[in-house]
């Protein structure tokens, strides 16, 4: 089973968070470092599957019903991540580093998951 790899979408892209995740060997990139910042939100998540990557966001409206299309097509994708913009980046780095731990990126696929449902590691 293959860790997930993490593509920051660019509601997201808190270089703290993105920092303190590599610190701890996460395969993660964001959109403002592969140049794609002005691509629809279904590019976005066609080159997070076309990677490998999982799609972290705050942008909860607009892929939940993403993924609703994607499965009403029979389309795959690498899987998507809504967290809370309410999280600090500690918690967000706690609850990423749960979601990660306990679940593959094959796990993943076609996945809608919310950050909340995973409580900080004790």
């Amino acid at each position: 089973m293959s860790l997930i790899r993490l593509l920051i979408d660019e509601d997201s892209m808190d270089h703290r968070f993105v920092r303190a995740l590599r610190a701890r060997r996460i395969d993660i990139t964001t959109v403002g470092e592969i140049g794609t910042i002005s691509f629809s939100d279904e590019d976005q998540l066609i080159l997070a599957t076309q990677q490998q990557r999982v799609l972290y966001t705050f942008n909860v409206g607009d892929f939940c019903q993403l993924h609703n299309i994607f499965i009403s097509r029979n389309q795959i994708h690498s899987g998507i991540i809504i967290s809370s913009q309410e999280y600090s980046i500690g918690e967000q780095m706690r609850r990423a580093l749960k979601l990660i731990a306990t679940k593959s990126a094959e796990e993943m696929v076609n996945q809608l998951v919310f950050l909340s449902a995973y409580a900080a590691i004790e």
